[in-house]
């Protein structure tokens, strides 16, 4: 039960974490668009390679601390879902070029994000 708990205090963290970066990053730069979605995937695929490798493999860190970081707070924080909405959003709307780019980017820099965050983890650590 505990797990539990602390995967959705993690949960609601990371949402309202997103939903702030979100509200700052269409403030500033608008809704054309998705690049507060696209951000904050960029963003929690970096964490989410770093904290593997730190978490899990480096520091002998609890369960219930992996479970409110990765599965928690990062699995909030990012948004497949959202994504595949906005995706489709852009589809509806014709702009097959924005459509393209949010694919494209999204799926190729979010593992590139990853692979960074597992490859700084493994030189600082």
């Amino acid at each position: 039960m505990n797990q539990i708990l602390l995967v959705a205090f993690g949960g609601a963290l990371g949402s309202v974490s997103r939903f702030s970066f979100n509200s700052f990053i269409y403030r500033f730069i608008g809704r054309d668009f998705p690049w507060a979605t696209l951000g904050v995937n960029i963003i929690g695929s970096f964490f989410i390679g770093f904290l593997s490798i730190l978490i899990l493999k480096k520091l002998s860190v609890s369960q219930d601390i992996q479970s409110f970081l990765i599965i928690g707070f990062l699995g909030a924080f990012t948004t497949f879902s959202g994504f595949s909405l906005e995706s489709l959003n852009l589809f509806e709307q014709g702009q097959y070029l924005y459509l393209i780019l949010n694919i494209l980017m999204s799926v190729i820099l979010c593992i590139l994000a990853c692979f960074a965050g597992l490859q700084l983890a493994i030189k600082v650590y």
